[in-house]
């Protein structure tokens, strides 16, 4: 209430002012004195050939509406869109985006940016203020199905004004923690490539790519459905010569191609023809890996740790499936799932047990959280609290009156699951619990997922620093729509609705001091620990790569390998392509030259960030 009581006395959510209406108090912060990002030694050039990693295509270009949250956006847009501001990826410290300096009102309720004069989109149109407030027209308007950015305008803003063409202010609807982040996370929208916006928007943009301020665009040539996307460096882009911004971004283009196999994938990079690739999986770095391009020092292997929150990669169980919405049922099956089993025979030992819901953010997780380990005894115990007293012939668990014990989950086809999947469901076995395998393909398990048509999913969903986020995927608004049905297109994908974590999800996402956020968010971790909603499966503090000589990584005192906080090294695009190298490597493979094999373990520079 004292939130809408704030926003009323405001006036209109978009306003136009004067620059004489600035306060002329403001202390303006610039954010330039953080470390580099990158090498100097980084050249600008070059082609680096990839594939998508999850094996299918996106399933649309635009960067918001149906089926836009698609695992290649990140790499379309959230790691490459300059918003007003963003975080340095090592000591999160606020630095320059498309605002070249900010300010903060006495009351910590407002922000003020200044849009960098030389910004301009991909199409070389300059960058305004109104800009801003037409992103937030076109992400929140009711022409577009996009119900969680709605709600996130809603509950996190209270108001935007412009003051000519440079200047505009960002009001929240109270002082917060990271309010300058959660402020300058907006970014621009080009007025002329809205200028067909309106009720068709998600046909009408669906192959369209909009004007970027980042580096790379995707010209209308370089899509080709179902094959490949080609990322094009902008020619003259504004940034190029910014601090932060200087030793990145340095390909010419990046081709990322569909393959639709594994296997096929990797013969593409052996032969040469994707010059980069991820080897964390152990039959890539054990076994795959292991041959002559490596041994010959034209593919170079390395090991890099990072300091990045681990993904809560796990079972997400849709509690408004039977039997699911039982949580002796619940705890039944976290019991049932020999997790650690697939550790040391899938992972060979590497990897490691995810033991919470957004581990790994330092003083706003709880590390005494430990996840439950397989017990037959345990889950059998479990089960039979639930009603599962009788044993059919086939050694599954079910109710007098007949009612099975079997839940599906929902996952990708990725050979790596269906490996880990099949030895889960055969040691759930012995528990009494049947799991049925419901492998999709990618882009098919997230609509059944947004469409909350799942009992069980299997998925990974990205977090980010410097604070973990529960109000999404636990909020009631995100739950049931005003009919009482499952609500779609959002990412509550237990469908779970209860006040003492909508409060909570709220305290986390408002809180005002570092203290109140970690209380609230150790309460939620032990509150999806207790109710056994999310089940943790495996993580890991690094990520292998292999790469073609010719892709160059940083090794400077700031930046090794790839920034402390990239969740893999390719998402901090520190590398370059050495075409000298290219040609060299080339000549060498054709005359029987080697080099010498490289295997690096790169650690990431200290730091007193969590």
């Amino acid at each position: 209430m004292a939130k809408l009581e704030f926003r009323l006395t405001l006036g209109d959510f978009f306003q136009f002012r004067t620059p004489a209406d600035v306060p002329t108090d403001l202390v303006w912060q610039k954010g330039l004195d953080e470390p580099e990002i990158g090498d100097p030694r980084a050249t600008k050039g070059g082609v680096i050939r990839r594939h998508f990693v999850d094996l299918s295509f996106p399933p649309t270009l635009r960067p918001f509406g149906p089926n836009s949250n698609h695992s290649f956006r990140s790499d379309l847009y959230d790691n490459i869109d300059l918003p007003l501001v963003t975080l340095h990826p090592t000591t999160l410290k606020v630095i320059p985006g498309v605002a070249s300096e900010w300010a903060t009102s006495p009351d910590k309720r407002t922000i003020y940016f200044r849009i960098d004069p030389e910004a301009t989109y991909s199409d070389g149109e300059k960058v305004y203020a109104k800009d801003v407030l037409l992103d937030i027209y076109t992400r929140a308007s009711d022409n577009v199905v996009n119900p969680y950015t709605k709600e996130f305008y809603r509950e996190n803003y209270a108001q935007v004004i412009t003051y000519g063409d440079d200047l505009l202010s960002v009001t929240l609807p109270e002082a917060k923690l990271y309010a300058e982040v959660l402020a300058g996370t907006m970014s621009p929208a080009s007025p002329k490539f809205y200028k067909e916006y309106g009720p068709d928007y998600a046909d009408r943009y669906q192959w369209r790519f909009p004007p970027t301020t980042g580096a790379y665009e995707v010209r209308e040539e370089d899509m080709v459905k179902g094959v490949s996307i080609t990322q094009t460096r902008v020619k003259g882009w504004w940034a190029k010569d910014r601090k932060y911004y200087r030793y990145r971004f340095n390909p010419d283009r990046m081709v990322t191609t569909l393959v639709r196999e594994e296997s096929k994938a990797f013969e593409l990079f052996r032969a040469g023809e994707l010059d980069s690739y991820l080897l964390t999986q152990p039959q890539f770095w054990y076994e795959k890996s292991e041959m002559p391009p490596v041994y010959d020092g034209y593919v170079e292997r390395a090991t890099v740790f990072n300091r990045y929150p681990r993904i809560p990669r796990g079972f997400y169980m849709n509690v408004t499936k039977a039997p699911l919405d039982d949580r002796n049922v619940r705890i039944g099956i976290h019991h049932a799932m020999n997790w650690q089993k697939v550790i040391e025979v899938v992972f060979r030992g590497d990897y490691s047990r995810l033991q919470a819901f957004n581990q790994g953010f330092g003083k706003f997780s709880d590390a005494s959280i430990r996840a439950r380990p397989y017990s037959v005894q345990l889950a059998r115990d479990a089960f039979r609290a639930a009603g599962y007293t009788e044993e059919g012939p086939d050694g599954i668990l079910k109710k007098p009156g007949g009612a099975r014990l079997s839940v599906a989950v929902t996952y990708p086809t990725i050979p790596l699951y269906e490996r880990a999947l099949a030895i889960l469901k055969e040691d759930a076995k012995a528990c009494g619990f049947d799991l049925r395998l419901d492998g999709l393909e990618s882009t098919v398990v997230y609509r059944k997922v947004m469409q909350k048509q799942h009992e069980m999913n299997f998925s990974g969903w990205n977090t980010t620093p410097p604070s973990p986020t529960y109000f999404q995927f636990l909020h009631s608004a995100f739950a049931f729509d005003d009919k009482g049905n499952p609500k779609p297109d959002t990412n509550n994908l237990f469908v779970w609705s209860r006040p003492d974590t909508d409060a909570l999800s709220l305290t986390v996402r408002d809180a005002l001091t570092e203290e109140e956020l970690a209380e609230a968010s150790k309460k939620l971790q032990h509150i999806i620990h207790d109710e056994a909603i999310f089940l943790p499966s495996f993580t890991t503090e690094f990520q292998r790569v292999g790469s073609w000589r010719w892709v160059r990584w940083p090794d400077s005192a700031e930046t090794r390998y790839a920034p402390a906080l990239s969740y893999e090294p390719h998402e901090g695009y520190c590398y370059w392509i050495d075409e000298d190298v290219r040609k060299e490597t080339q000549e060498a493979r054709r005359s029987g030259k080697t080099f010498p094999e490289v295997n690096r373990v790169v650690h990431p520079p200290e730091t007193d960030q969590p």
